[in-house]
């Protein structure tokens, strides 16, 4: 699975194939949502509030590296990993 980052039970994903914008998935428990790495906006889905102010805060000091990522995943390459949220 193309997990790019992990933390405090928030597991980030970017999928191969992804429709626009650029976004990821952050999964933590039963909850899903997919964040936009632009201005880090919710897409679709949920997270409770702390979680999702967990994912935009880790996001937020990610963003390039997440275009980055975006970027690998549209050319089917090898995705990098990400410095979880500490």
């Amino acid at each position: 699975m193309p997990k790019v980052s992990e933390f405090f039970g928030i597991s980030i994903y970017i999928y191969y194939r992804e429709h626009l914008p650029p976004h990821f998935h952050a999964i933590y428990g039963e909850d899903e949502a997919l964040v936009t790495i632009e201005d880090l906006s919710l897409l679709s889905g949920r997270l409770t509030p702390r979680a999702m102010g967990l994912v935009v805060e880790w996001a937020s000091l990610h963003q390039e590296e997440l275009h980055h990522v975006w970027a690998q995943a549209t050319s089917h390459e090898a995705l990098d990993r990400i410095e979880p949220l500490k």
